[in-house]
């Protein structure tokens, strides 16, 4: 018990007065919070997958600074309770040096206070644009954020001629983000929300809420914010419904998985993704392409399955972290801190990045997010 009692007072001092490093000689202890398992899983097994595969390939390279990686990971489950727990951990037992994850924005925002406090870099891998606004002193992201997914569909829509739409959003940390970003968007490009539903977590029929939106009035297309299973399940009631709209959905559903979840319901949904999904029919100017090619290649030479672009989320952290520490050739958090801050034209599996003071996330929007629509199971670019 006393010696309980001493961790708790020490994991204290290090909230107050920020961690103090340590890290064994010839290691850097890197930290993964991770949903591989539960309702996110999709999200977070290929994540985690790429972790594991690149952390091997760095260290069969040689390491970095001369030093192997220990990447050392835990799986929330998408609990933002047990992402909490882990930070913890991560921190004070296992006392890493950077934090990449958690997978969702819930658990994200969850562990801020501790990383902040405890200062500790953290590149999480949530979609939310809460997570890096306002600007956090050691929090990054490089995954495009909500408000990106609702400007790039809205324009879309806006060219198609759409004013008039529903929306329909999950009620986690994501979907309640998106839901509110878009709400924000939507006049800017012209466009009234004429009905406004949401689903929990753990619903699996969202039959009632779609039925109020096909009698609404005047409707031309549905807005869903989500991921998970959720989306899977709304697309599927929606062609029950037969509802005649256009269904959208956002860079939560950017998975084979989805499609798989959804089957023939999927075919005609538009959304948004990150360009690894598609990274064969990208063209040759794009500066993402190798990245994205080579990518694609690995993944599915190690795992004998089909990329998602959630995967790419989990690249893009771990070689920022490494760049940061080259640049900075240190493995003091402090300077890990400062070499993601300053990290300019990383070409990334998301887009091209460049940091700053004022910008923790750097993503260039031109090459972060691009449209797609489902055709017999399969992803087909829209131009």
């Amino acid at each position: 018990m006393f010696k309980k009692i001493i961790k708790f007072l020490l994991f204290i001092g290090l909230l107050t007065f920020g961690t103090v490093f340590i890290n064994a000689a010839g290691v850097i202890k890197i930290g993964a919070i991770v949903a591989s398992t539960g309702p996110a899983s999709f999200i977070g097994s290929p994540e985690l997958k790429t972790l594991k595969l690149y952390v091997k390939k760095i260290n069969n390279k040689g390491g970095v600074l001369g030093k192997k990686i220990q990447l050392i990971y835990y799986d929330t489950g998408a609990n933002p309770r047990k992402a909490v727990s882990f930070a913890k951990r991560l921190i004070f037992e296992d006392k890493v040096v950077a934090i990449i994850g958690p997978s969702t924005t819930g658990e994200t925002m969850a562990i801020i206070p501790f990383v902040q406090r405890a200062k500790i870099p953290l590149v999480s891998m949530g979609g939310g644009i809460s997570i890096i606004k306002p600007v956090k002193k050691y929090v990054f992201k490089i995954v495009a954020t909500d408000r990106m997914a609702c400007k790039k569909l809205m324009g879309y829509m806006k060219k198609e001629g759409i004013t008039k739409i529903a929306m329909i959003s999950g009620s986690g940390g994501f979907g309640k983000s998106m839901r509110k970003q878009c709400k924000e968007v939507a006049p800017n490009y012209g466009i009234k929300i004429l009905a406004d539903e949401t689903y929990g977590k753990k619903d699996t029929d969202m039959t009632s809420q779609l039925i109020k939106i096909k009698n609404t009035k005047g409707i031309q297309a549905v807005l869903n914010p989500g991921f998970g299973q959720g989306p899977a399940i709304v697309t599927k009631n929606y062609r029950q419904l037969k509802i005649p709209y256009p269904l959208f959905e956002s860079h939560g559903v950017a998975s084979k998985k989805y499609i798989e979840i959804a089957g023939k319901a999927a075919n005609g949904v538009i959304l948004v993704s990150p360009p690894v999904v598609v990274a064969n029919k990208l063209s040759n100017a794009n500066p993402l392409k190798k990245v994205c090619m080579d990518y694609t290649k690995e993944y599915k030479n190690a795992y004998h399955s089909d990329i998602a672009s959630f995967g790419g989320h989990a690249y893009d952290s771990l070689y920022a972290i490494v760049d940061a520490i080259k640049k900075e050739h240190s493995i003091n958090p402090q300077k890990i801190r400062d070499g993601l801050e300053s990290l300019k034209n990383f070409v990334g599996i998301d887009g091209v990045v460049n940091m700053s003071k004022t910008n923790h996330l750097g993503l260039d929007t031109k090459t972060g997010l691009v449209l797609l629509r489902i055709k017999n199971g399969d992803w087909s670019i829209i131009k």
